[in-house]
């Protein structure tokens, strides 16, 4: 791809503006799919878009004795981490920026939001958003191993450590979530853990903690977090898809390169959704868990299930993988 088709993959689509636009359009459809588990109505279509515009047209406010400059930093970090991360992420097929390595670069770049926003929750000298982000951080140590530990799993499958090369392998060998359903679902819940999604949504705990490291932000400060967490929920749902369900793949030849590019997109809209309805079921089903049952849960269930898990598919020579 030529410099100005790079650029306006990374800018405009499936970059910087699409992954904004779908990013509202998730939270959209998480709302909505959970007023209807609840007998609500729900938000209209371009309510998301609403709430943004007007957050970002409201008067930013720094506390007293707070790093303004630091916590700003700290936000466009954050935003600028997760979008990075999704231009490695197969959209239309093979990302034209994947490298042997991407995943690892993904994984961290995917890391960094939940490290930052401790830091923003111990920065804003308000303790609910002391609290939240230690309880932040603390979750990050305990559902990052059994999380880290499946996401491997089919790169190991596919013997490669590309994104992109792990979806295309997998247009011959068979969906990896087939092979490795344990790894799927623990992802899935590790998934909703590094989101902060219920049951997991100990840091912003609004009967606690008001909101957590989420506390002070208002303004341009609270549109910026809230659309990078829509970002993050669009990347990991992509991530899983891309690892587990072949990503845009399809498994048959599609001519000419357009149409295969349309069927790849279609995919990756669908599977990204069907993940995005998965982690919005367990959100509306599932209260709030302490944080020792949580401990517990991710210490012995779930890293116990991604041991086993790697075990499996190194026994089996990769888990049929090419």
């Amino acid at each position: 791809m030529d410099p100005l088709g790079i650029v306006a993959y990374g800018l405009l689509f499936p970059g910087l503006v699409f992954l904004i636009g779908y990013a509202l359009f998730f939270e959209f459809v998480d709302r909505k799919l959970a007023a209807r588990f609840q007998s609500r109505v729900g938000p209209p279509l371009l309510q998301p878009f609403a709430d943004l515009v007007k957050l970002l047209s409201k008067e930013d406010v720094d506390t007293e004795g707070s790093d303004a400059t630091a916590i700003r930093a700290i936000l466009i970090l954050a935003f600028a981490a997760v979008a990075t991360a999704f231009l490695y992420v197969p959209v239309l097929g093979p990302s034209p920026l994947a490298f042997q390595g991407d995943l690892v670069v993904v994984l961290y770049l995917f890391t960094l939001p939940t490290i930052l926003l401790f830091l923003l929750g111990w920065l804003s000298r308000n303790v609910f958003g002391t609290i939240g982000g230690t309880r932040a951080l603390t979750q990050l140590f305990i559902y990052e191993v059994p999380l880290f530990l499946v996401l491997l799993g089919p790169a190991i499958a596919a013997q490669s450590w590309s994104l992109s090369g792990i979806a295309e392998a997998q247009r011959a060998s068979g969906w990896a979530v087939v092979a490795q359903p344990i790894g799927f679902l623990v992802a899935l819940i590790g998934l909703q853990a590094k989101l902060e999604r219920a049951p997991f949504d100990l840091p912003e705990a609004d009967t606690e903690l008001v909101a957590g490291p989420w506390t002070e932000l208002t303004g341009r400060k609270l549109a910026m977090m809230r659309l990078t967490m829509d970002l993050a929920l669009v990347v990991g749902s992509g991530l899983v898809a891309a690892l587990f369900l072949g990503g845009p793949s399809v498994p048959w030849v599609v001519e000419p390169a357009w149409l295969a590019a349309a069927a790849g997109f279609a995919a990756f809209l669908g599977k990204t959704l069907g993940i995005l309805v998965v982690l919005a079921t367990i959100r509306s089903a599932m209260g709030r868990i302490r944080m020792d049952q949580l401990d517990a849960f991710g210490w012995t269930v779930l890293t116990g299930a991604g041991i086993l898990q790697i075990g499996l598919v190194l026994v089996l020579g990769g888990g049929g993988g090419g």
